[in-house]
C-alpha cells in the first residue's frame, strides 16, 4: 500500500518543490512520503498537502 501523493501531485502538474512551497511541507518530507520511506504522516501535514493540491485529505490516503 502507498499514498497517492505522487499521483495527485503529478496530475496537478506540480513539482515536489512547487508543492513544498505552496503547502509549507518540506520537499524532503514530500519525497519521503512518495517513496514510502515516511508512512506515518502528521494530520497537519496531510491537511496542508491536501489543501495545496485542492483535494480532500482522504484522497491522499493509501491506494488499493
Amino acid at each position: 500500500m502507498e499514498y497517492r501523493l505522487r499521483e495527485i501531485r503529478e496530475a496537478a502538474h506540480m513539482t515536489q518543490q512547487e508543492l513544498a512551497d505552496k503547502s509549507g511541507v518540506s520537499r524532503a518530507t514530500i519525497a519521503n512520503i512518495e517513496i514510502g520511506k515516511q508512512v506515518n504522516i502528521m494530520t497537519g501535514t496531510l491537511l496542508n498537502l491536501a489543501d495545496a493540491l485542492g483535494v480532500e485529505a482522504k484522497d491522499l490516503l493509501f491506494k488499493e
